[in-house]
């Protein structure tokens, strides 16, 4: 069972370097637009055609309110700021009661404290070249999850898979889970129908243990697997115009986050926006709690 110690938040929409990295992948954003336009949508941050609703769906998984003020706690767990509806912890924090709860994991690649251990104890797992296990460039204490296989596809799936039943055990409504995009950085190893595959090993076990599951990042993604996820998470996807491809798969339940620094100070932009997405807030990258130097968060 991988335990998070601390959680590695990332931003890896269209598999793009992480947060701090400059370059701008704006011309794939321009590869996906005919996606767009076959939906009716428009570019940038667009009207949805999904159904804005908070019934629930079969099999007795509720989606997150719609439009609902939330906030993002993965680097510590806090009292939330008045009106908030929806919270989302990590999976080592407890739910809040009263409130919409989800909980974060990391699923396609390995927890820092877990890698050595999952390396020797299960190494048919783990994604190798040669005879080394392939590292994510960004956090080289994160291996990939090697997603190449229906038998390696089960085995991780039987890994998270207690992990996804202790969050419902522990009062969760819903599962994020990270890394949809690691086929990215697996140097042509992996590709996306392959951790598609295991995206939807895990919606199927979260379904099963009553939880909703949402959709982390990877917006190229999004119109094909809205089908699967009921929801969306996504980090900065107005800074990289990318909220139209989110809100044309999943409507109102979408969770958008910006980030503040040096490029991103003017929230008020983003919230500017006509069709942004119903709730998006703005948090500092480390995600640090109330009364910790930087510390940041607003809502639209």
């Amino acid at each position: 069972m991988i335990t998070p110690l601390i959680t590695r938040r990332r931003v890896s929409a269209l598999g793009r370097p992480r947060p701090g990295d400059r370059f701008h992948r704006r011309a794939l954003v321009a590869a996906l637009l005919p996606v767009l336009l076959v939906a009716g949508a428009l570019t940038g941050c667009t009207t949805t055609a999904a159904p804005s609703t908070d019934a629930p769906l079969a099999g007795a998984v509720t989606l997150p309110p719609a439009g609902a003020g939330f906030d993002y706690q993965l680097g510590g767990a806090y009292d939330p700021p008045a009106g908030i509806r929806t919270v989302v912890r990590d999976s080592t924090a407890d739910a809040v009661a009263g409130l919409y709860s989800i909980c974060y994991l990391n699923g396609f690649q390995t927890q820092p404290a877990e890698s050595e251990r999952l390396w020797a104890d299960s190494p048919e797992l783990i994604l190798t070249a040669g005879t080394e296990p392939v590292q994510d460039e960004n956090w080289p204490d994160e291996y990939l999850f090697d997603t190449g296989s229906a038998d390696s596809r089960a085995g991780i799936e039987a890994l998270l898979r207690p992990q996804i039943e202790g969050c419902a055990a522990a009062g969760f409504d819903a599962v994020e889970i990270d890394n949809l995009d690691s086929y990215t950085r697996s140097a042509g190893l992996l590709d996306a129908a392959d951790n598609i595959a295991l995206a939807r090993l895990f919606v199927a076990t979260a379904h099963e243990a009553g939880l909703a599951i949402g959709q982390k990042n990877t917006a190229d993604l999004a119109a094909e697997l809205a089908g699967d996820f009921d929801f969306a998470v996504t980090e900065e996807c107005d800074r990289w115009q990318e909220c139209g491809l989110y809100t044309a798969a999943y409507g109102d339940h979408v969770l958008a986050i910006e980030y503040a620094d040096d490029l991103r100070e003017d929230f008020a932009a983003a919230c500017a926006v006509p069709d942004r997405p119903r709730s998006m807030i703005l948090r500092d990258r480390d995600l640090v709690t109330p009364g910790t130097a930087g510390y940041r968060y607003r809502s639209c």
